[in-house]
């Protein structure tokens, strides 16, 4: 498995990873923290270089997270949550994980963009409060591009450095990236199978970020 998926992301270049990673904060298929490591695998045989490779991830993944915004700006935050009840068990994203992203923006104002951007689920839904509360899109983006960037440089350089140590990671870093992808599945799919569209309504209001 290990192999392989480092073959897709050299076949593909910086324009699959960058497809990856939007796709990653719209719909997890496959974890940036499985994406990014193998990207800087390939980068450090010599695919790409390393400071291309966190461009194109952190762009891919930005430009997911501006999807939720622009959700969160247009339909609001009563509107988004009744689209997770009806539709979101296919993206598995209940209106209780909306409520969860918004109660952390609500707690930490801006900085829970950047710090939202380090956390898996919360990453792609903090998004939808900034957008709810109306936060300068300039705003949104520095602060969305900063933790993106700085969590993709992690991934990708730690990547990077074990591919010094090629002989002696492969025979267990195999059966981890396996491991860690069928987790990814088995909960995707525990959240199918046990997913629940009702919630409780969240009390956000709409408002400038200063």
């Amino acid at each position: 498995m290990f192999d392989l998926i480092v073959e897709i992301i050299a076949v593909s270049g910086l324009l699959g990873v960058a497809a990856l990673m939007f796709a990653e904060n719209v719909f997890p298929p496959i974890p940036s923290e499985v994406i990014m490591p193998l990207a800087g695998f390939a980068a450090a045989r010599g695919e790409f270089s390393l400071w291309a490779l966190v461009l194109a991830g952190t762009f891919g993944a930005v430009a997911g997270a501006w999807v939720w915004y622009e959700a969160g700006r247009r339909l609001g935050m009563d509107r988004v949550r009744r689209w997770s009840s009806a539709h979101g068990r296919w993206l598995t994203v209940s209106p209780a994980d909306v409520d969860r992203a918004a109660a952390v923006f609500r707690r930490h104002g801006a900085p829970a963009v950047l710090l939202g951007r380090l956390v898996p689920t919360v990453r792609t839904l903090i998004s939808v409060p900034a957008g709810v509360t109306e936060m300068p899109i300039r705003r949104f983006l520095a602060w969305s591009t900063v933790g993106t960037a700085a969590l993709t440089f992690a991934l990708a350089y730690a990547g990077f450095r074990l591919e010094a140590h090629y002989d002696r990671v492969e025979a267990w870093l195999d059966p981890v990236t396996t491991g860690v992808l069928a987790i990814a599945a088995i909960s995707h799919l525990y959240r199918l199978i046990t997913y629940r569209g009702e919630g409780r309504k969240p009390a956000v209001e709409r408002r400038h970020d200063p």
